[in-house]
């Protein structure tokens, strides 16, 4: 029997893992999940010198099992080959007390790429093996390295048009530079005049509406998502969580079964939760920390049971995490209640219209693999200073929040477990902010602030980076969040 995906809402909505896929997320606004994971043999001895290549086939044999191992291994060669500027594609370093698992080495310094960049593959070929004529439309909200990392793996793959919304003011420079400057004929991207929250609770709306559903069937078009609410998306970011625990066996820093930590800095949950899965088919785990910004809505309701979007939202330094609804939560709370569609059903309702839910009985193993904390910005300031003055090692602002709560964890437990810090995107991404906490001094410019971080850091300017401030704008459509769903009629021609 294949592996299952079940919707979070429906029991009875089950379907395999390229259905999963290709439909991005299930009709009754419930997420994908398994059910029943894979056996997954981690044999350390032999993953010790395994390519990440081999490792992605492993995992990803286990979880997308209707795929055949010849087309998973198509999908895997294609997507981790030379775009990535390190052949280990997600390299590991000690810097300090922890292991700093570098997930920015594809082609938008972000770890994005990591599935960003075999999803467009995983996604053809599930269309293909459905036997779907539709062109696929990948709609997708992004906190600032989604969208753009979306648009990289979809420019011009035939069959697919791909639309990406994102928060006016919300993203760094760089970041909205690398979206708007996007080459490709079937790119569109378009800056809404709210927040990431306001632009996820609209795609989400257009995904659900049965209306819009049947008028884009009619018209040869379906949609499916690039965000970590696809399984596609979620799936292969468990491999890199196997890798680098398979690398630190490697280079002699832990030994096979000892415990490690990991530490995530948390906005929409898919990448905690891919480490949370990792776990669940044999990773050695002491503790998942989940880390947060100022928009501290996952440290709050770790701390008290209550989930409560009802609050202020924050532009900070690391903008991939100002989000107040964390999507793939969802499928956490699904496991901590048992796999019961009905009572997250009830939850997902109650944050709907009252903002809030409130967990009462749940599974305590589960519970108690979390740990949670937030960063203010002078912390996750502080933290970049601390490790570069320690190191010589420049941290972006996101890698920093998971840093500075990983120390104040160190310190407030004495917990000395090997802890690897999932490192989410290039200084380079965020220069100002490096540069500044660094120094003290803001340039007041990405680009100037991206030659003093060369010289600062001593590493060169990406290929990401270089150019862009004279590449030409491609993309300059503002909306309001009430009309998202016209631009996408009209792209569409609907």
């Amino acid at each position: 029997m294949p592996l299952l995906y079940q919707s979070t809402r429906d029991a009875n909505n089950r379907v395999t893992a390229s259905q999963a896929i290709l439909q991005g997320l299930a009709t009754d606004g419930g997420l994908f999940t398994p059910t029943d994971l894979p056996v997954v043999h981690l044999d350390w001895d032999h993953l010790s010198s395994a390519s990440y290549q081999e490792v992605a086939q492993l995992i990803l044999s286990a979880f997308l099992d209707d795929f055949t191992p010849e087309e998973l291994a198509h999908c895997i060669q294609s997507a981790y080959d030379d775009k990535f500027t390190s052949s280990a594609i997600a390299p590991i370093r000690k810097e300090g007390n922890s292991y700093i698992l570098e997930l920015f080495h594809g082609s938008t310094i972000a770890f994005k790429d990591m599935a960003l960049s075999i999803l467009p593959y995983l996604l053809t070929t599930a269309a293909k093996k459905q036997g779907t004529d539709k062109k696929i439309v990948i709609l997708t909200a992004t906190s600032g390295d989604t969208g753009k990392a979306g648009m990289a793996g979809f420019a011009d793959v035939a069959g697919t048009d791909i639309i990406v919304f994102y928060p006016k003011g919300g993203v760094s420079k760089i970041q909205e530079l690398q979206m708007t400057t996007q080459t490709g004929a079937n790119t569109h991207v378009v800056a809404i005049e709210g927040n990431f929250d306001d632009a996820q609770t609209a795609v989400k709306q257009m995904f659900n509406d049965e209306t819009l559903r049947e008028r884009l069937a009619q018209a040869g078009y379906q949609f499916s998502s690039a965000n970590s609410m696809n399984i596609g998306r979620l799936v292969p970011q468990i491999v890199y969580y196997v890798y680098a625990y398979a690398q630190l066996v490697a280079q002699g820093e832990i030994a096979a079964g000892d415990a490690i930590n990991i530490a995530v800095p948390t906005g929409n949950f898919g990448n905690i939760l891919a480490a949370y899965y990792a776990r669940q088919i044999g990773l050695p785990v002491h503790k998942l920390i989940c880390a947060s910004n100022d928009n501290k809505v996952l440290t709050d309701f770790f701390a008290s049971k209550t989930y409560d979007k009802k609050r202020d939202f924050r532009v900070t330094t690391s903008p991939s995490m100002d989000i107040l609804v964390s999507s793939n939560l969802e499928r956490l709370i699904f496991h901590l209640v048992g796999n019961s569609t009905a009572k997250t059903k009830e939850l997902m309702e109650q944050l709907a219209t009252a903002g809030e839910y409130s967990l009462t009985e749940f599974d305590p193993a589960i519970w108690e693999l979390f740990e949670a904390g937030f960063a203010t910005e002078e912390q996750t300031a502080a933290d970049i200073k601390r490790l570069y003055e320690e190191t010589g090692y420049v941290q972006d602002p996101h890698t920093a929040v998971a840093s500075s709560v990983y120390q104040a964890y160190r310190t407030r437990t004495g917990d000395e477990t090997p802890t690897v810090i999932a490192s989410t995107a290039s200084p380079y991404k965020f220069p100002r902010v490096a540069v500044s906490a660094i120094t003290g001094v803001d340039s007041g410019d990405d680009f100037v602030a991206a030659e003093e971080l060369r010289d600062i850091s001593q590493v060169a300017l990406p290929k990401a980076v270089d150019g862009l401030q004279t590449a030409t704008v491609r993309h300059d459509k503002v909306v309001a969040v009430a009309d998202m769903q016209a631009a996408v009629e009209s792209y569409l021609g609907l």
